[in-house]
C-alpha cells in the first residue's frame, strides 16, 4: 500500500496551514499546506525519511513513526486507524475511560435480553456489561476487581465455571485452546502492552494447563462457537455463540443463541419469566 500511503500523507500535509500548527507562514511558499521538512520536524523524524514515505519508498514505518505522523498531521481517530492499516499495522485501540461500555453494543445487548444471554467484553475478554439472562446463568462478573471479570481467567481459574459447562472433556480442552489462541492474537495486536502481558503472566502463574497451551503458540481471532451449560432451575441449555466487534472501541458483544433442534429456547423463556417475577417486572 506504499502508493496509497504516500498519497494520503501528501494530501493531509497539503490540507494543513502553518498557522494551524503554530508555524510562521512566511512569504515564499510555493505549495499549499505544510512543507515536508515541517511535517518531519513535528513528527520527530528526519526530512529524508519523510520524503521517502511520500515517494512510496523506504522500509515499513514503525508504529512509533506512525504515531508521530498522526500527531503532526492532526489526524482524527478514523484517519489514524486508516494510516496504520495503510502501513501494514493494526489500527491502535482508542483510549477509553474506565468503566466505558460501547453504546452501540450495549443497545444490542439490551435488545436481545429476553431471548439470549449476552455480554460486552473488551479485547482482553474482560466483561464490562451483562444482561440479566447472562448474569443469571453465570453470575454477575462485570466490574469485579482484578481479573475476576475476565473470561479467560474465569475459565482457567474458576472451578465453578468449568462445572457449569457441560461440554465433554475433549470439547472443554478445545474451548481452552481457543481462548489461548485468541489471547495470542490480541497480545500481539496490543504490541505486548502492560495490561496484556500482566494477564498472561498471572495466567501462567495460576494455571499449568494455560501454560502448556500458551507454549503451543496457536493463534485464532475468535473463541468458542458453541457451549452447553447446566442451570439448576431449568436444566441443560445448548447454545451457539455469536460475536459482534466494534470498530470504534474494539469491545465485543457476545450473544448465546439457543441451538436449533433443542428445547433450550423453551427453557430460556421459562428462566426469563422467573427473572421477571423475582425482579417485579412480571
Amino acid at each position: 500500500m506504499r502508493e496509497e500511503l504516500a498519497d494520503f500523507l501528501r494530501r493531509r500535509r497539503e490540507a494543513l496551514t502553518p498557522e494551524g500548527r503554530g508555524l510562521p507562514a512566511g512569504r515564499r511558499r510555493r505549495t499549499p499546506g505544510l512543507r515536508r521538512d515541517e511535517v518531519a520536524r513535528l513528527a520527530n523524524m528526519s526530512t529524508t525519511y519523510y520524503e521517502r514515505l511520500e515517494q512510496g519508498r523506504g522500509p515499513q514505518p514503525s508504529t512509533a513513526i506512525l504515531a508521530g505522523l498522526a500527531r503532526a498531521l492532526l489526524l482524527d481517530a478514523d484517519e489514524r486507524g486508516y494510516l496504520y492499516r495503510l502501513a501494514g499495522h493494526p489500527a491502535p485501540a482508542a483510549r477509553k475511560p474506565g468503566g466505558f461500555v460501547d453504546p452501540q453494543l450495549l443497545s444490542v445487548m439490551r435488545a436481545v435480553g429476553t431471548t439470549s444471554p449476552a455480554f460486552v467484553a473488551d479485547d482482553l475478554a474482560t466483561v464490562v456489561a451483562q444482561n440479566d439472562l447472562h448474569s443469571t446463568l453465570f453470575g454477575h462478573v462485570a466490574g469485579l476487581p482484578g481479573w475476576e471479570a475476565n473470561m479467560i481467567w474465569c475459565w482457567f481459574g474458576s472451578a465453578r465455571w468449568r462445572r457449569t459447562v457441560l461440554n465433554p472433556p475433549d470439547q472443554q480442552a478445545a474451548i481452552g485452546r481457543a481462548y489461548v489462541a485468541y489471547l495470542r492474537v490480541v497480545v500481539a495486536q496490543r504490541d505486548y502492552d502492560e495490561n496484556a502481558m500482566a494477564l498472561v503472566t498471572d495466567l501462567r502463574a495460576a494455571s499449568p494447563e494455560f501454560t502448556r497451551m500458551w507454549a503451543a503458540h496457536r493463534v485464532s481471532r475468535s473463541y468458542a462457537s458453541s457451549v452447553s451449560v447446566h442451570d439448576e432451575r431449568v436444566g441443560r441449555l445448548d447454545f451457539d455463540c455469536a460475536q459482534m466487534v466494534s470498530s470504534q472501541s474494539r469491545q465485543r458483544l457476545h450473544t448465546l443463541h439457543a441451538a436449533a433442534g433443542t428445547s433450550s429456547q423453551e427453557r430460556l423463556t421459562r428462566l426469563t419469566q422467573d427473572i421477571h417475577v423475582l425482579t417485579g417486572r412480571g
